[in-house]
């Protein structure tokens, strides 16, 4: 280990050794009485941490012999990963304190799997991204059931436990073929022995098992069972963290292994990859028709979404892989202003999540609603918001890559995507007006949701950058 090593994974160290820290002086404070405080600093540190990293600059550099790579792509995946994170931290504090769910641990687990994330998008060989990965999952399982007196909080913690092991051991069965046949574990050597155009029928098979095992972490269906119970099952501000932060992680690994280790090989990975974008399109967006619960209607909406992201790198290309990056941050950027009105939806300090009480949402809090209909038709994809544009770089990637038919599959699916926003929307304004819900709102909430609907107006002039970040961040994985 050299100096340059620990230059290059400093941030993740710096994260880690923070969290250490801050268990111990729980431990041996007031525990659970410091959870406010230690909420606040662990979103500054995160946000600190994104700043240093977006504003850092520098090459590519690999660390550890070639296992930890940190180039363009990982920075821009940890900067949405980070200032994510650190949103949806400060937008708990209120929530989990009023339910009593405020425990010290809370932001340290969220800060341990961000670790985890950082490492995931920077892995440059399969033992670094099985060491992300798990210390990812092994933080989220435990987030997942933190109402450890509700019978479907436990449920999910332990669905999503199962499932993830599971997950786990699809992709080390993966990686142990994948290593077999290739005599090593780093990407550069992987990419090596795959060579161009025709790969070994035994690395093959681990790919598609290594494919399986991130299927299931990014919520593509057939791998998706998990999703819409873990989503209902935790605290609302845990599922806004898990439609966030490690779905860009996973997307980023997802994208890292498969152009990384198997770039020579696209005209393989791609029919599994194009096959997963589709069925998630429309296993999502059919399924969440018929949800009345916010959070599992969220939850089939991100396995929708998710087929859209995959599809950008289903093209196999550098254009593909910039439309997947710009799609997931414009995603990640709704869905915090989305929850921050979900977690907003109380009546008489109880939670509410039944898409019905939202009738006549708008008469009441016309500027919420206003804000909320801005968000969800930007999920929808309608033009000029942002969310269009997302959808109109990953269509624009697969007919550049010559694959017409997903682009033509993908406006069908966003036909039948648009139909349970609208149905939102149209209760928020023309629906029998439900029983009145709390109208006041956290300042934290309050600024969160503002800011997400006003991003989706302001953000077509030129999508903040983001485009031109996304670019460079493509080339250095695509080259």
């Amino acid at each position: 280990m050299t100096n340059a090593d620990i230059q290059t994974v400093l941030p993740e160290v710096l994260l880690a050794a923070y969290a250490m820290l801050a268990l111990m002086f729980g431990v041996y404070t007031t525990k659970d009485k410091v959870a406010p405080l230690l909420v606040w600093v662990t979103s500054a540190v995160l946000a600190v941490l994104g700043l240093w990293i977006l504003t850092g600059g520098g090459g590519d550099v690999a660390a550890f012999g070639g296992m930890i790579v940190n180039d363009a792509f990982a920075r821009f995946a940890k900067v949405v990963i980070l200032f994510s994170a650190a949103a949806v931290l400060l937008m708990s504090e209120g929530y989990m304190a009023k339910r009593g769910l405020l425990r010290f641990e809370y932001p340290l687990l969220v800060a341990l799997a961000v670790v985890g994330m950082m490492v995931m998008v920077s892995a440059g060989d399969l033992m670094a991204l099985y060491m992300g990965l798990e210390l990812q999952s092994l933080a989220l399982y435990v987030v997942a059931a933190l109402r450890r007196d509700s019978v479907k909080s436990t449920e999910a913690g332990l669905k999503y436990f199962v499932l993830g092991a599971l997950s786990s051991g699809l992709l080390l069965y993966g990686a142990s073929l994948v290593y077999g046949f290739a005599g090593t574990t780093l990407f550069t050597g992987i990419i090596a022995a795959v060579g161009e155009g025709q790969a070994p029928l035994g690395l093959l098979f681990g790919l598609v098992f290594v494919i399986a095992g991130m299927a299931f972490k990014v919520s593509a269906a057939p791998f998706h069972m998990w999703t819409p119970d873990v989503y209902e099952g935790s605290p609302t501000p845990v599922t806004a963290f898990f439609a966030t932060a490690p779905k860009m992680a996973a997307m980023g690994l997802f994208a890292r292994v498969v152009h990384d280790a198997f770039g020579g090989v696209v005209g393989d990975w791609q029919q599994i990859v194009a096959f997963l974008a589709v069925a998630s399109m429309f296993l999502g967006g059919i399924a969440a028709i018929g949800q009345r619960n916010i959070k599992r209607l969220m939850a089939y909406s991100s396995i929708s979404h998710m087929g859209f992201a995959l599809m950008g790198l289903a093209a196999g290309t550098a254009f593909g892989v910039q439309a997947m990056l710009v799609y997931m941050a414009i995603y990640v950027t709704m869905n915090i202003g989305v929850f921050a009105f979900i977690l907003a939806m109380e009546r008489d300090g109880a939670p509410v999540v039944r898409i019905d009480e939202l009738g006549g949402y708008s008469k009441r809090e016309p500027l919420r609603a206003l804000a909320m209909l801005v968000l969800l038709f930007s999920l929808a994809g309608v033009p000029p918001l942002v969310g269009f544009f997302g959808k109109f770089y990953v269509l624009r990637a697969a007919m550049d890559a010559g694959m017409t038919w997903l682009a033509i599959a993908a406006v069908i699916a966003a036909v039948i995507n648009a139909f349970y926003y609208l149905r939102i929307v149209f209760l928020m304004y023309f629906g029998e007006d439900a029983e009145a819900m709390d109208s006041g709102i956290s300042p934290v909430l309050w600024g969160f949701l503002m800011a997400s609907a006003a991003i989706m107006v302001v953000g077509i002039i030129n999508l903040f950058g983001v485009e031109a970040i996304a670019a460079t961040a493509a080339a250095a994985l695509v080259n």
